[in-house]
């Protein structure tokens, strides 16, 4: 396994008229030089070709847990599309995503019947880039043996993964890692967190978004509306 070096990482900017203040909430960013792996294209039902003419901005989630926190609307305001990496924990928090960008969403190991209808596994393109998502691919420190299964079989681009609560972008072979990091409730010391990949013709810019300790719950279903009741003079 590949790990990225300092040589690696440089200063991130923003690239994109109307990136510049979220641009600068972003800790942690980096270019990463693409190096295409071989691999196969699946466009799964409802996908849209994007425009690749300009940088693509995808959201990543991973680990909410049943929380949706408001910050996350106001991080991926503008993004063309959203990731998450799995254990969901209310089908309501991908119901507020939705309402942000179109989703892709793979289950995870808390996730039972009632977030059923979404795979373990996804492998979709955007942006002339393969991208698999897959919750687990580390446990204690190390690559499973059905993860490396996994992205040898598909050898994408990207592959997104949650499950460890950890942030963390490092190379396998020719795929670049990125965990996000958990947005769901704190656990221990761990920090909260979400991610951002801005993908251009030649780069990928991976970012880390480091959010509160604490936020408000919020679900996707709102309250029902109460019907207001005429008032009627006498």
């Amino acid at each position: 396994m590949l790990m990225m070096n300092s040589a690696d990482f440089r200063q991130s900017r923003p690239i994109e008229s109307g990136t510049c203040r979220l641009a600068e909430e972003i800790t942690g960013g980096v270019y990463v030089p693409l190096e295409t792996g071989a691999g196969f294209t699946r466009f799964p039902a409802g996908c849209c070709t994007v425009n690749q003419k300009r940088a693509i901005r995808i959201g990543v989630i991973a680990d909410t847990h049943g929380l949706f926190d408001p910050a996350v609307r106001r991080h991926f305001k503008g993004v063309d599309h959203i990731l998450h990496a799995g254990d969901i924990g209310d089908r309501s928090v991908i119901e507020q995503l939705e309402q942000i960008a179109p989703v892709t969403v793979v289950s995870g190991n808390v996730d039972d019947d009632e977030q059923g209808g979404f795979p373990s596994e996804a492998v979709i393109e955007l942006a002339g880039r393969l991208i698999a998502i897959r919750h687990i691919l580390y446990e204690s420190g190390k690559l499973v043996k059905e993860g490396r299964a996994f992205l040898q079989e598909k050898q994408p681009d990207l592959c997104i993964f949650g499950h460890t609560h950890r942030q963390k972008v490092e190379w396998f072979g020719k795929t670049l890692l990125f965990n996000p990091g958990s947005a769901g409730p704190k656990r221990f010391s761990l920090p909260r967190g979400i991610g951002l990949l801005i993908l251009q013709k030649e780069k990928i810019m991976p970012h880390f978004i480091r959010l509160e300790d604490k936020a408000s719950r919020h679900h996707a279903r709102p309250p029902a509306k109460r019907s207001r009741q005429k008032e009627h003079t006498q």
